[in-house]
């Protein structure tokens, strides 16, 4: 069938990509003209007052979220251009839709999967448009910027909601609840001949027989078929050292990122990392490739992975051991059959050390570590309920957006809860996405009789949503909201004192309180430095003296009841 109405990267020289709002009209002229396959409507405002568009395709003309949710149809997501600067999969996704509208077969091949996609997801990155930003990137002409109008990055904001975007995308995710998503990207990295790396939910992280679904069948199977095209495909390139010879390591990918944000979700993500250094027309036809495989794979199994996730979420209404952190298992990698060109180094021109540099004219192909196991080291016991406080209405709101089934406290009472005393945590020097992320969290479990007041929200865990609760509100979470900052306000202690006064004060707390003594004794002992340091050493007398203690102060707010 002749192509008609041809996008931008079809219509020029293949090295070009779409403008924002070229890409806006061109959808909503194609809705225009396919009313009955596509629709394509505004989800949310971007941070600088743009809209946010997303579009589905139904080969049965069936638009209606609550319909096809009662149908129990299979839904696949495709998320474009969250780095507008890898925007192949932007231009790729304009094609395979019109494809869908102007091919029956192709439509007809969607059965009752439903195609969701956003075709331009950074929308304020999209419009500042330079050709300067990727360094070390092979085309287009022209492209949009990695961070969003409040320069941040998209794809650190799905927990954190700092950006409207990630707000609307929380929201529309949530309604839709996906079955298996793409997100699409270039990769930076090590230099090989593969133009398509693939990144996944972690199997491990993803748990259970889903995880063991997406590591046995899905991705064996998608690697063959990428293969069958012409477009041979390998993980993402995440080497241990220095270049892939010495192995490689799955990634991590935690709730800050798509995958890892559908993994709480149950929903099995990819993120297809084309090459840099390869041609903007070559990254263009192996993404729209990558795309039709896990597609066609989950139109397939759509059933399956359903019955799978339905599974997974059923035994998570009744668990009471869930992990929230996981870590490499640098003993035992497996291995795979990499690829790749001859590592080599050689004096700098610029300074006087050598360089990384790969011979091409050199190429290898041999078995390699490749560390993809991830096992849980950090398992904690869940409560009945959590309890989060009204006032911390950040909090709420995240849960509410996700799904999360809470319950109001109809009447003041106090009741026995468990809860986290905050011992330290260690931050990181410098601001990660407009925070002060917390990397480490040290934590000693307490239990005291705390008022809950009418208005407090309950958390069951005995729902749907229970794996994004408890990754969010346990603070040993990789991205809990505890590590992102949005309870900091408890790390500070609110009352102070007066030197020459409390220096009185102090003597005698240490005469009248039960232990305390012994417990400043043991602090002199292993700070001897610090003994001489009047601040220091009221400090200590204040921040643990039994009078003048603030309940408050390290307490995490979020409670716990069994």
């Amino acid at each position: 069938m002749t192509t008609t109405l041809q996008t931008p990267f079809e219509a020029g020289n293949q090295n070009q990509t779409t403008t924002w709002d070229a890409c806006i009209a061109w959808y909503q002229d194609l809705a225009e003209r396919f009313p009955h396959i596509l629709r394509f409507a505004v989800i949310g405002a971007s941070d600088a007052g743009l809209p946010i568009h997303a579009g589905v395709v139904s080969a049965d003309g069936e638009f209606d979220l609550a319909a096809i949710k009662k149908a129990g149809r299979t839904v696949f997501f495709n998320n474009n251009g969250i780095h507008p600067g890898e925007p192949e999969g932007v231009d790729s996704c304009m094609a395979l839709v019109r494809d869908f509208c102007q091919q029956p077969d192709l439509l007809s091949a969607l059965g009752e999967t439903v195609f969701l996609f956003i075709p331009l997801y950074n929308v304020d990155g999209s419009i500042n448009r330079a050709n300067t930003s990727r360094v070390n990137q092979d085309g287009p002409e022209q492209f949009g910027f990695r961070g969003n109008s409040r320069h941040l990055d998209l794809n650190r904001d799905f927990v954190k909601c700092d950006t409207l975007t990630a707000q609307a995308f929380n929201k529309l995710f949530t309604a839709w609840d996906p079955d298996v998503m793409v997100d699409t990207h270039t990769s930076n990295g090590a230099d090989y001949p593969y133009t398509m790396t693939l990144i996944h939910t972690q199997a491990d992280k993803l748990g259970g027989d889903l995880g063991d679904f997406l590591r046995d069948t899905m991705l064996p199977a998608m690697f063959g078929e990428m293969d069958r095209r012409g477009w041979p495909t390998c993980p993402y390139v995440n080497p241990v050292k220095d270049s892939p010879d010495h192995g490689i390591a799955e990634f991590l990918e935690t709730p800050r990122f798509s995958t890892g944000y559908a993994a709480l979700h149950h929903t099995i993500g990819f993120m297809p990392e084309t090459h840099m250094l390869k041609s903007f027309a070559d990254r263009y036809a192996s993404m729209r490739a990558l795309v039709e495989t896990a597609l066609a794979f989950t139109v397939e199994h759509g059933r399956e992975i359903q019955a799978l996730r339905r599974i997974t979420r059923e035994q998570g209404r009744t668990r009471r051991e869930w992990p929230v952190h996981w870590a490499m298992d640098e003993a035992n990698p497996s291995r795979f059959r990499f690829k790749g060109y001859a590592a080599k180094y050689k004096a700098s021109v610029l300074g006087n050390y050598s360089r990384l540099w790969y011979d091409r004219s050199e190429p290898w192909e041999r078995e390699i570590a490749y560390y993809n196991r991830f096992p849980a080291d950090v398992t904690v016991s869940v409560p009945r309920y959590y309890v989060v406080p009204q006032a911390w209405r950040e909090v709420i709101e995240r849960l509410a957006w996700n799904g999360v089934r809470m319950e109001r406290v109809d009447a003041d009472h106090v009741v026995e809860a468990s809860y986290y005393h905050v011992n330290g945590v260690s931050s990181r020097a410098h601001p990660y996405e407009g925070h002060m992320f917390h990397d480490d969290v040290q934590l000693e479990k307490r239990r005291a009789p705390v008022k809950l007041q009418v208005g407090d929200y309950l958390v069951p865990l005995d729902q749907d949503a229970a794996r994004y609760a408890i990754e969010m509100l346990e603070p040993q979470g990789h991205d809990s909201f505890f590590r992102w900052g949005f309870f900091n306000s408890v790390l500070e202690k609110k009352e102070a004192y007066s030197d020459y006064v409390f220096e009185d004060t102090a003597a005698a707390l240490l005469l009248e309180e039960p232990g305390l003594a012994d417990k400043f004794a043991a602090w002199k002992t292993a700070n001897p430095a610090l003994v001489s340091n009047q601040e220091a050493v009221l400090d200590f007398v204040f921040a643990n003296c039994a009078r003048y203690a603030e309940p408050e102060w390290k307490r995490y707010p979020v409670l716990m009841l069994d």
